[in-house]
């Protein structure tokens, strides 16, 4: 009975660890993905419009067309979050290119502070590449205090590249929609109790 060849046993070994190192590479690597992939999808969704994502811009565009759309204004709440949320007007005729400001007001109904974020998108999804926000209560977690109401503002334009796209020469309605979603607040920690001298 022969014995192994030492050379060829030194070989196997070095493929399996090969092999093991390349699945543990591949393993972080998939694992960074997932974690990467959130972001990337918000980056790509606000840079691109996809889904309807509106985008971000620090300055209206100094040009304003002669075509106009219709603006509706949408406002729900998620279930758990006791808030009123709705828009100051239901709808209104904006020029493309035209810097406009819109309230929505809400009102906690519960007996306790609450934290809500909005979360937003237009319709028809194709117009979130042209649809621009300058400022947004969206853009951060509002709180109120029992019972508070408040008015909050969002700043918009449509951007004039929009009559360059032959897709929407037909457009003639925008629906901008928001949902309102609770924050899970921290909780406080809890304060030490004093005790009195000459008290247990």
């Amino acid at each position: 009975m022969s014995g192994q060849n030492p050379s060829s046993e030194r070989r196997g070994e070095g493929r399996n660890l090969a092999v093991a190192l390349a699945c543990g590479v591949l393993v972080g690597a998939m694992t960074g993905a997932a974690f990467a992939a959130v972001p990337l999808y918000n980056w790509f969704c606000r840079t691109t419009g996809f889904g309807g994502t509106p985008q971000v811009a620090a300055s209206a565009p100094g040009e304003v067309l002669a075509r106009k759309i219709l603006v509706r204004f949408d406002a729900n709440v998620s279930g758990g979050l006791p808030w009123r949320f709705e828009p100051e007007i239901n709808s209104i005729e904006v020029q493309v290119g035209e810097t406009v400001t819109v309230n929505y007001t809400v009102t906690n109904l519960s007996a306790r502070a609450t934290v809500g974020q909005a979360s937003y998108n237009v319709s028809p999804p194709t117009v979130g590449a042209y649809f621009t926000k300058v400022n947004c209560f969206c853009f951060t977690d509002q709180r109120l205090k029992a019972g508070e109401s408040r008015e909050m503002p969002v700043v918009f334009y449509i951007d004039p590249q929009l009559v360059k796209d032959s897709d929407q020469d037909s457009l003639n309605t925008i629906t901008l929609s928001y949902t309102m979603y609770p924050v899970r607040q921290q909780e406080p920690p809890h304060a030490e109790r004093v005790v009195a001298p000459g008290r247990t």
